[in-house]
């Protein structure tokens, strides 16, 4: 159970925040306010947990010793922290501590931690590896970034969110190391549906094809996590393919930027943006398979 009396608000409590948010309540955290664009999910997990439901980030600034924010993006990053706007995180900056979850552009997270840190507050990154059921049981794969002293501040409460939970160094480094491991996986979630489509195309059973595929070089964290759905069409999302779109993205622009030539991320960004493009982005990162099975979506 928690020693702190350090009261913490979040800003999103989508499926990721509001798990997160349970965990630390389990662990004896005080959570003193939520928010989120949609204003019946705060309400509702507000209620769940006997805390605040707030008007607006600034409020939970104001309830809350530390901030915990998972955002969707770049520009819900920058809106949150806005200067000089009254609804904005910054509006009560002084003395808080910031912990920056969301999967954004290295670029965001350093803006950040400058206009935290100038209005006398602390920010750092903590980027996540898992998927819902891990934010519930404390069990996600943290990635920290920002000064030294920060993080151990921080370290004992993340301590409870994570199995691991590792210093990786200054601002922006954690989104660099988390970008890569989404390009990663997003390619072998890519390359597993493409073998099991053509197993499937080729008349394979396709529960042998994944067993032999579990024993041999075609092993992998996503043949565990999303072979059996891409069988079944199981597509019930824990991480959407929209996000794996907005992830991979994030890595080809650092490639980019760094003059390399990304041809597997970029072929999976695109089968990505395929599905998004087709109304299918929030559908699990799995459902990528419905673009390689021969019987399934026109292609």
């Amino acid at each position: 159970m928690s020693s702190t009396h350090e009261t913490i608000g979040f800003v999103g409590v989508g499926r990721m925040g509001a798990n997160m948010a349970r965990r630390l309540k389990d662990f004896g955290f005080p959570l003193s306010a939520l928010y989120d664009r949609q204003t019946s999910v705060a309400a509702t997990l507000a209620k769940e947990l006997g805390c605040q439901a707030a008007p607006d980030p600034a409020a939970v600034a104001q309830a809350s010793q530390t901030v915990i924010t998972v955002v969707t993006d770049d520009a819900a990053m920058d809106q949150i922290f806005a200067i000089d706007h009254p609804t904005s995180l910054l509006a009560h900056a002084k003395g808080r501590l910031f912990i920056n979850c969301a999967t954004v552009s290295p670029a965001i997270h350093r803006e950040v931690e400058q206009r935290v840190t100038a209005f006398g507050g602390a920010s750092l990154e903590a980027c996540m590896a898992g998927s819902i059921p891990q934010a519930r049981q404390g069990t996600l794969y943290l990635m920290c970034a920002g000064r030294r002293m920060v993080f151990e501040r921080a370290k004992p409460m993340l301590e409870t969110l994570g199995k691991t939970v590792r210093y990786v160094g200054a601002s922006g480094t954690a989104a660099e190391v988390k970008a890569l491991v989404n390009m990663v996986m997003n390619c072998n979630t890519a390359a597993l549906a493409e073998g099991l489509g053509l197993g499937q195309a080729l008349g394979l059973d396709l529960t042998m094809l994944r067993e032999v595929f579990s024993q041999t070089g075609a092993n992998s964290r996503v043949l565990e996590t999303d072979g059996e759905d891409m069988q079944q069409r199981a597509h019930d999302c824990y991480f959407s393919a929209a996000h794996a779109a907005k992830d991979s993205g994030i890595a080809v622009a650092l490639g980019r930027a760094a003059g390399l030539t990304l041809p597997v991320a970029d072929a999976t960004l695109a089968q990505y943006q395929r599905l998004v493009e087709i109304g299918k982005g929030e559908l699990d990162k799995s459902a990528i398979a419905e673009l390689t099975f021969k019987d399934r979506l026109d292609r």
